[in-house]
């Protein structure tokens, strides 16, 4: 018969090492007070929980009046990213009429499967209201974003390398 370290019933078994004891309750957890406990909780008991955001991954400024829209995305983008980005656009369209947009990636690594169906009802939602779109990074990939763009808007779209920042702004009318 074969006795094993995890069954106490098998008789002599050999271990080494101490028994693990559990920390005192007030050291259960020396991680930040939004992890331990989440704002959000719904009656059914399932936690709505969001990691702090320390930079939003779409910040939007408006120039111009509102006019064009500098937009910096960085990391990935999350379903609840747009809940900040949509109210913007829809502002200054409302104002505006159609608006222009610099995208600029920076250390951007794409959407979540949420965040990137959240981009496309933006972009079905807004495809009339968007003049130019001048978007800018330095990755082939992104070259292929202006690309991918295309079908969903109205806009016009170029795509400008990180060393013509000036020449993008110039473009989109918030030089």
């Amino acid at each position: 018969m074969t006795s094993s370290i995890f069954d106490s019933t098998t008789g002599n078994a050999e271990r080494t090492g101490t028994r693990f004891t559990p920390p005192d309750a007030i050291d259960s957890s020396l991680l930040p007070e939004i992890y331990n406990n989440p704002p959000h909780i719904s009656p059914s008991g399932v936690v709505d929980f969001h990691p702090p955001i320390e930079r939003p991954a779409i910040d939007v400024t408006p120039v111009n009046g509102g006019k064009v829209l500098m937009i910096e995305l960085s990391g990935k983008l999350h379903k609840y990213d747009y809940h900040h980005f949509v109210p913007v656009v829809e502002k200054a369209v409302k104002e505006n009429g159609k608006v222009r947009m610099l995208v600029q990636m920076i250390d951007f690594h794409g959407w979540d499967f949420d965040g990137l169906w959240e981009d496309v009802k933006f972009d079905a939602g807004h495809f009339h209201d968007i003049e130019r779109i001048a978007i800018v990074g330095d990755t082939d990939w992104e070259k292929w974003m202006a690309l991918f763009c295309w079908p969903f808007t109205a806009a016009t779209i170029r795509y400008f390398s990180e060393d013509r920042l000036a020449e993008a702004k110039t473009w989109i009318g918030a030089a």
